[in-house]
């Protein structure tokens, strides 16, 4: 039973995310809102709802290692192989922004995350703990970069309500004498937000039967809450940024495909971390800082990736699906 559930999670997520990223990328077209825009934030926070659902449910729980592991997992995967197949389908095309802001932000994080777990190391604690403190902090660095996002997309749309201002008659007259083909090609505002709203929904809820079916199965065989957080949960819980993304390079919506998993991960830790924090300190095991420190490293590879060339090429995304599944090996055998 759990494998026929775990095939019906895999077709709504599939079809969710087909009918998510029609939606987003017509809701940024009528409101003049920057593709990449949409990809980190509409994107990202709907593809990465299974994660806050994992990990704020465990923290509650008390699996802390199922808490942090699903964050950094699914972090790791989202830059290997959400990245590396993108990219492998399609060259993505990197906007400036991307490598001046988002990605130094994602990779601010990422270290923020890994000073505020080492307690024993920087503060002479007995434990490593991430406290309700902690939380509060990663949750401010969330509302700046959400700040940061709003304005940009407010300068983005005043400019282009400027430019479209400024047409003369003449091309006025011709936009709207090809109006009748361009709303054929453009999705309404009502159609897309309830292609978007059904599209998360089945999103969730194929990522909830995803990751449920999977984990009874991974159970099964003895793992521990670590263990599966990191491999089957993350895996799980990240197929809809994979799915979601993988589609969006297909369409030809780089910025999408790249912003939701910049957006993901951010969100990851900031939001999801900050939160679990904030309702139920997070007891950080001393095994988990190995894998925290290669999310830093692939964080920082793909961001050379990115910079270099101003995109990700078959070849770069080859290595890092190559990474990721050395990364599954090691882990498979020390578990």
């Amino acid at each position: 039973m759990n494998y026929i559930l775990l095939l019906l999670g895999l077709f709504l997520l599939i079809k969710g995310a087909d009918a998510f990223v029609d939606g987003a990328s017509s809701i940024a077209k009528v409101l003049r809102i920057p593709s990449i825009i949409i990809g980190l934030t509409i994107v990202s926070f709907g593809t990465s709802a299974p994660e806050a659902a994992v990990s704020i449910t465990a923290s509650i729980n008390g699996q802390n290692g199922m808490a942090i592991g699903n964050i950094v997992g699914s972090n790791i995967f989202n830059l290997l192989m959400v990245v590396g197949f993108s990219g492998f389908i399609k060259t993505l095309s990197v906007e400036k922004s991307m490598t001046h802001k988002e990605f130094p932000f994602l990779l601010l994080s990422s270290i923020l995350m890994f000073v505020l777990s080492c307690d024993i190391l920087f503060q002479g604690n007995s434990n490593n703990l991430i406290s309700r403190g902690d939380g509060i902090v990663l949750l401010m660095f969330f509302a700046i970069f959400m700040y940061s996002l709003i304005s940009y997309a407010l300068r983005f749309r005043n400019n282009s309500i400027n430019e479209e201002v400024s047409l003369s008659s003449d091309t006025v007259t011709l936009k709207s004498e090809v109006s009748g083909k361009e709303d054929a090609k453009t999705i309404s505002m009502t159609k897309s937000l309830i292609m978007s709203v059904l599209g998360v929904i089945s999103i969730v809820a194929g990522g909830h039967l995803v990751v449920t079916s999977a984990s009874i199965i991974a159970s099964s065989f003895g793992v521990s809450d670590q263990f599966i957080g990191l491999t089957i949960v993350a895996i799980g819980t990240s197929l809809p940024e994979f799915v979601t993304s993988v589609i969006a390079a297909t369409k030809g919506e780089a910025d999408i495909a790249l912003g939701n998993v910049i957006g993901s991960n951010i969100f990851n830790i900031l939001f999801i971390l900050g939160i679990s924090a904030t309702i139920s300190p997070i007891v950080v095991e001393p095994a988990i800082f190995k894998d925290a420190l290669l999310m830093i490293l692939v964080t920082s590879i793909t961001y050379i990736f990115a910079f270099r060339k101003r995109d990700i090429n078959k070849f770069e995304s080859s290595f890092l699906i190559v990474l990721y599944i050395v990364y599954m090996c090691n882990l498979v055998l020390t578990a």
